[in-house]
């Protein structure tokens, strides 16, 4: 089964996100090295879609560094950031390490290497770094990145009348347009899955842009959050109203993101999926079920008048360097390693994620991934991997709860604001 990459809590997920991830190593067993030897933890390594992409990267670094031995130990993801977070603090953390871009590394950047004097070449060759960086410093460099555009199947736009090459613009029309396609198919509008409380994080940002104009959104991003503002509470209470009205499959709350509510899109029961750019969720997966041709990819409609709907992405996993490590310029070296063009070049190609390296060529991967793409130079990061790891729980808990009814938009994003501004 192949694993999920969130971003923040993810995400979330990464991603995206996230099932098992191959044999895992006991911790206890491979702790931090020495300057021969080198210990890799990560969720990715055990993945059959990510060995030629290992065996490129150790290759790569065995020409620098021939006397020194690199041990990748593959963790499950769902205990990941806990074996990782009790490791380093007994003194026994690995020296390079895999993480999500956003909350989950900034929260443990304290534990980290700064990176920027050793990847000073590789900036503008890749992409996502701000996802990977804690007052003006690098701590990981991106392998991936991360988004969520939206997904959807144009053969249920055929088959309902509609023009799947002419998207809605608008929340309107979207809307009415998610109508006509359930009285012609019976698919819903939007396959969701907020078992984990993951939905919310897919929600927030694969929409966002189209409801916070650009100044809240830059805003939002720079750590300036109005909580109470109106756009800010739209976003919630359209949450909640898609729901309601019926848009989202049923039992939203029951469904898993992973990988149930990607199985509803999968299978033409719903029309649209707020999805992932890398991993699972993603284009290469939906191929695997829907004509490649039939997996469209839209801009996120416009709610609000006056907001500029773009790509949201941001760095989607990237390796990081402790700070305890023997010898930093040789880890650093393996990060480099693990982030050259030769390596990640087997990572799109066999696991179908995008690669924060602006070099590789992906006009193989069809329709979706060059729209994807093309949206990369205006994107801008997702809202929800600017939070705290902290705020992307209790809001993914809020999540359930506004869909159960048993909370209101407004007591939701007081507390939002709360553990925002305390964080």
């Amino acid at each position: 089964m192949k694993q999920r990459t969130l971003w923040s809590a993810t995400l979330v997920a990464g991603l995206v996100v996230l099932a098992g991830c191959g044999s895992a190593s006991d911790p206890d067993s491979a702790s931090g090295g020495s300057k021969d030897k080198l210990v890799v933890w990560d969720w990715k390594s055990g993945d059959a879609a990510a060995s030629a992409y290992v065996k490129k990267a150790k290759a790569d670094f065995a020409q620098q560094h021939p006397g020194v031995t690199v041990e990748f130990a593959a963790q499950p993801f769902e205990q990941y950031y806990t074996l990782l977070g009790a490791a380093i603090q007994a003194g026994k953390g690995p020296d390079v390490m895999l993480f999500n871009g956003g909350g989950q590394i900034r929260d443990r950047a304290d534990s980290l290497l700064p990176l920027d004097e050793y990847v000073r070449d590789d900036k503008k060759r890749l992409a996502g770094w701000e996802a990977f960086t804690k007052d003006g410093k690098t701590y990981a460099a991106p392998v991936t990145l991360q988004g969520h555009p939206i997904y959807y199947n144009k053969s249920l736009y055929r088959k309902a009348g509609l023009d799947p090459e002419q998207p809605a613009t608008s929340w309107d029309e979207f809307v009415a347009n998610c109508r006509t396609i359930t009285k012609a198919t019976g698919a819903r509008c939007f396959a969701q899955g907020n078992k984990e409380g993951i939905g919310i994080q897919f929600f927030l940002s694969g929409l966002g842009s189209g409801v916070l104009s650009p100044t809240e959104y830059d805003d939002w991003i720079a750590g300036k959050r109005d909580w109470s503002s109106p756009a800010v509470k739209r976003v919630f209470s359209l949450w909640k109203e898609t729901n309601d009205k019926g848009l989202n499959n049923d039992g939203a709350n029951s469904t898993a993101m992973f990988n149930d509510a990607f199985a509803v899109f999968q299978s033409n029961k719903a029309a649209h999926i707020i999805g992932l750019m890398s991993d699972i969720g993603h284009w290469k997966d939906f191929a695997e079920f829907l004509d490649a041709g039939d997996v469209g990819v839209m801009e996120p409609p416009v709610v609000t008048a006056g907001a500029t709907p773009s790509l949201p992405y941001d760095g989607g996993i990237g390796y990081a360097v402790a700070k305890s490590t023997k010898d930093p310029k040789v880890a650093a070296d393996l990060v480099r390693s693990l982030t050259s063009t030769d390596a990640l070049k087997p990572f799109y190609a066999d696991a179908g994620a995008i690669v924060a390296d602006r070099t590789v060529d992906v006009s193989s991967g069809g329709p979706a991934v060059a729209t994807i793409v093309s949206g990369i130079d205006r994107g801008k990061p997702a809202l929800h991997v600017a939070l705290s790891s902290k705020t992307v729980d209790l809001m993914g808990r809020l999540s359930q709860q506004l869909l159960s009814g048993s909370v209101t938009v407004d007591a939701a994003v007081k507390q939002l604001a709360a553990s925002d501004q305390a964080g």
